[in-house]
Formats: C-alpha cells, structure tokens, sequence
C-alpha cells in the first residue's frame, strides 16, 4: 500500500543509514585512537580493569626503580667490603713479616697504622644515596621489592629485608662492636681492634699470633657478610626480571581489553562506508515513491 502521509521504506531507509552512520564513527574512532575502549562508556567493565592495571603498572615502574637503586647500593656495599679485605690482606702479611727475627716492628707498625687509616676511609666513603651499609648507621633495610595486590582489592608493598653489619661503629660512636674492631658488627668485640692496632717494639711474639690469628677470624666475619649481601643482591637481581616479566604481561593484558584491532577495523570501516552509500541510495530510492504517486494523478 502506497501513502503520501508515511513512507515506510525511507523510515526503514533512514534507520538502517543511521545505524551504518554510529558504526561507521565507531570505526573511525577506533581508528584514530588504536582503542576499542577509550572511556567508561565504550565498555565499563574493560575500561575499569583496564584503568586499575594501568595504575599497578605504574605502581611497578616505581618499584623497578627502587630495585635498581637496592642493587646499586648493595653493589657499592659489596666493593667496598671486597677493598676492606684487600687491606686486611696487607695488614695480615705484615704481621706475618713481624714475627720474622730481626724485623722492625716500628717500620711495619707505621705500614699498618696507615693500613687502619684507609680501612676507615673505605667504610666512611661506603655510602649510597644517603645510606652506609658498613658504619652503623642502619641495623635493618626493607628494601622496595614488590606491589601486591589481593583478591579484594587491597594492595601493599613487598620487601625484602637486609641485616646490616658494621664494619666500624662510626655512626654510632661506639667502640669495638664493629668486624674491624673485633666484634660481629652488633657485639661487643673480644678481638684485635683492626682499627687503633699498635706494633712497636716492644710487641711480644705472642701478640702477633693472636694479632694473626684475629684477622683470620675478621676476614670470616668480613666473608659471611660479603656472602650475606651478594646473596641479597642475586635475590633483587632476579625481583628485577620479575618485575619486568609481569609489567609485560600486565600491558599485554590491557592492551587485550581495550587496544583495537587494525586491521579487523579498517576491513570494517571500507565495508561500512560502502554501506553508507548503498544506504544513501536506499533511501534516494524510497523518498521517489511520493513522486511516482503523484504520476497516477496524470501529475
């Protein structure tokens, strides 16, 4: 049935070029962005796990960094003990050369005060970015090494901890709790102090083998500790992979949700916009059906 008060072709026409039309400035905005969902209202759910992800990764760039800075440190900590057993090695075989007959003790005396002197500057010069590791002045170190975030929601910050020696209790002032001074690094020392030693003279055999026999026992302490952080700075070392390893897979997963695909959307867009033209034809064809009626008035 044909009427000149409601053409239900060009409404049928019309609604199917509209639909063509929001599609096609979908794809196109998909295109120009490279996102399929680029706010909440494209698609809530994505665009919220998405947004959270994006926040954690950025939570993990953080502590990156900070593992970097760990590693560094430990790094610096780790040298700095390795030059402090080098010293320890001269100290130790000039007392070895004093227990030789006839050697002069006082010469080899001023060898190991100035071997005690640059023991000190090794343990003052030690710190990294504000922080000693040898001298006292932190007993414990949670190092930044994770974000975590639970099944509810609630997220935290991981460590890892550092039990830290001193090598000299400069910071603290406190004499003989350090591995240099005959102690551990937290008790008080029963050994030679490596760092006020004194050999003159007047020094007996007896008291260069116990002198030797506690660098020994320094150099076991200095090994333990040595051993202690490498181990720690492995552990950060491998934190790093990991890290890296999951804020991959975190942007890989983000960009699943919300990244669009190319290819499937410029296919789509040339598809549409030939649809577009089929549709404006469409209903080019249905607005004529008015005129052919006014043709069976002889108009």
């Amino acid at each position: 049935m044909s009427s000149i008060l409601t053409n239900a072709s060009a409404i049928t026409a019309l609604q199917n070029l509209a639909n063509t039309q929001k599609m096609l400035q979908q794809t196109q905005n998909e295109i120009s962005t490279g996102l399929k969902v680029s706010s909440a209202a494209d698609n809530a759910s994505y665009w919220s796990i998405a947004t959270t992800m994006k926040s954690d990764q950025g939570a993990l760039s953080a502590i990156s960094t900070s593992l970097g800075t760990s590693s560094a440190m430990l790094n610096n900590a780790n040298s700095a003990i390795t030059s402090t057993i080098s010293v320890m090695n001269q100290i130790k075989d000039d007392l070895v050369s004093a227990t030789q007959p006839g050697a002069d003790l006082n010469k080899i005396g001023t060898d190991i005060t100035q071997a005690e002197s640059q023991l000190k500057s090794i343990v003052q010069g030690a710190g990294f970015d504000g922080l000693n590791m040898l001298d006292g002045s932190n007993s414990t170190l949670n190092l930044s090494a994770s974000f975590e975030r639970s099944a509810t929601g609630a997220t935290s910050v991981g460590t890892i901890a550092v039990s830290t020696q001193a090598l000299i209790g400069l910071a603290t002032g406190t004499t003989g709790t350090g591995i240099l001074e005959g102690g551990t690094g937290s008790a008080t020392g029963t050994g030679t102090d490596f760092t006020s030693t004194t050999i003159t003279s007047a020094t007996t055999s007896a008291q260069l083998t116990t002198m030797i026999s506690d660098a020994d026992n320094t150099f076991a302490n200095l090994q333990t500790y040595a051993s202690n952080l490498g181990s720690t700075q492995t552990r950060v070392g491998l934190q790093q992979t990991f890290i890296s390893n999951l804020s991959d897979a975190m942007s890989n997963g983000v960009s699943s949700l919300v990244d669009a695909d190319m290819n499937k959307a410029s296919t789509k867009l040339q598809a549409l916009q030939t649809q577009q033209q089929l549709g404006v034809q469409s209903l080019s064809i249905a607005n004529q059906n008015t005129q052919l009626i006014l043709k069976l008035f002889g108009g």
